[in-house]
């Protein structure tokens, strides 16, 4: 394919091994086996930008790229695509397409640019029982994909699901979980900070220090103190 000619003129070897460090691609991490061009995602955005055109079988084939910048910029194009659909049935052909390469949206990044703007901007007047099946999800980045998803709806201040989903996370044993629940429980006090303390004092005892960190972050000091220290009531 042309474009994937054209982006891996620009690889960087040297930028390529920091972003296997920097995405645990080591042995036994979450990212193990991933490969990296050192391509930066301000240039994939570009790329992205200027390649909307481009036909859905090629763009399902660079998300099934080997090399992680390629399957960003083919769920970059998909985002793009999904905000110019002009009828609710190419959404829908684009929302189908999304969730059904699921095992190639496979690192934090690819999940966090692209799902709040795919399947929470899709899902915001849905039915969302497909969420809380993924939070359910053996696999890592299925879980982080139905809490990020959120995302979308908590900007718009709609809460109704982002403490039912956080709440079916809680005990989940990875840290990338854990900062995944506490950025939206973060994001929802913006929005409702009456009903994400509520949420907050209810459980945060139980909560993985990571994910309490996460979610207090903004509180004043003192309050943040209080919670660390397990004396909220």
């Amino acid at each position: 394919m042309k474009l994937q000619e054209e982006v891996r003129t620009l690889r960087n070897p040297e930028r390529a091994e920091k972003c296997k460090r920097f995405f645990k691609t080591g042995k036994g991490e979450y990212g193990h086996g991933d490969l990296f061009l050192g391509i930066s995602t301000p240039i994939l955005r570009d790329f992205a930008k200027k390649n909307i055109q481009l036909s859905i079988p090629n763009v399902k084939r660079l998300i099934k790229s080997k090399f992680h910048e390629e399957r960003l910029l083919g769920l970059l194009i998909l985002v793009n695509k999904y905000q110019k659909a002009e009828s609710n049935e190419v959404e829908q052909k684009i929302f189908q397409i999304y969730i059904s390469h699921f095992k190639y949206i496979n690192n934090w990044d690819l999940v966090d640019v692209t799902c709040p703007h795919i399947v929470g901007k899709h899902l915001m007047d849905k039915d969302r029982e497909l969420l809380y099946k993924w939070a359910k999800s053996d696999d890592l980045w299925t879980r982080r994909i139905a809490m990020i998803t959120n995302w979308w709806f908590v900007r718009k201040g709609d809460l109704k699901d982002v403490f039912k989903i956080s709440k079916i996370l809680l005990n989940d044993e990875h840290d990338l979980i854990h900062k995944a629940v506490g950025w939206m429980l973060r994001e929802a006090a913006k929005k409702d900070l009456a009903k994400s303390e509520a949420f907050l004092k209810k459980h945060y005892k139980k909560m993985p220090r990571t994910m309490l960190r996460y979610a207090i972050e903004k509180f004043p000091e003192t309050k943040r103190q209080k919670y660390l220290k397990g004396k909220i009531s």
